[in-house]
């Protein structure tokens, strides 16, 4: 029976977080069973490990944020808010301007990297996808990352999807339930799916 890619891993370490993020925003392919992708694996089980804490039980709003500064491994603006429950499969490319708000029920696949810009909105249920797998049938199982930027003062609306490499200029509001698979122009409303242009503001 072949080896599986998911039996527990060993804690990472500080010098191995920081090689993982390195190879993840060179957008090289991951390639299956590779030393980046077991490190990729691990992220995850530190990612599982801390959201089951962060949304089992909630005591206090402090309380959530020590735990979403612990899965971000920086500093946290005292400015952003979380509401839970909020689950993502990295954690560790995440970055966060002043005053952001992250609505409940948010999953973030952040290992190819999330940027999101001061004051933007992020409305409930909202996914950010950065990674694709390869079109190729016989290398399916490998990855590809792109990073997704959401300018300053953005607001995606509920159930809204971004799919990996898009950039969300600032000012820009995403209708609720789109599926944003290009980059969209600042100050202007997209919606639907695709996400299209609606009007400028």
């Amino acid at each position: 029976m072949p080896k599986s890619n998911y039996e527990d891993s060993p804690e990472l370490t500080q010098e191995q977080i920081d090689y993982f993020i390195e190879r993840m925003n060179s957008g090289e392919e991951v390639v299956a069973g590779s030393e980046v992708h077991r490190l990729m694996t691990a992220a995850s089980e530190r990612a599982m490990r801390i959201t089951s804490r962060m949304n089992a039980q909630f005591d206090s709003l402090s309380d959530t944020r020590a735990r979403f500064q612990e899965l971000l491994n920086r500093p946290l603006p005292e400015s952003v808010g979380l509401f839970v429950p909020f689950t993502t499969d990295c954690g560790l490319n995440t970055h966060l301007g002043e005053g952001v708000f992250i609505n409940a029920g948010c999953r973030f696949q952040d290992q190819g990297g999330i940027y999101i810009g001061d004051r933007a909105l992020i409305g409930h249920n909202a996914v950010i996808a950065t990674l694709n797998h390869n079109m190729d049938p016989a290398k399916r199982a490998n990855l590809l990352p792109a990073p997704v930027h959401i300018g300053a003062d953005v607001w995606l609306g509920s159930n809204v999807t971004v799919l990996p490499g898009v950039t969300i200029g600032e000012g820009a509001v995403v209708a609720a339930g789109a599926v944003v698979t290009k980059d969209v122009a600042p100050n202007t409303v997209v919606g639907g799916i695709p996400a299209k242009l609606i009007k400028e503001l």
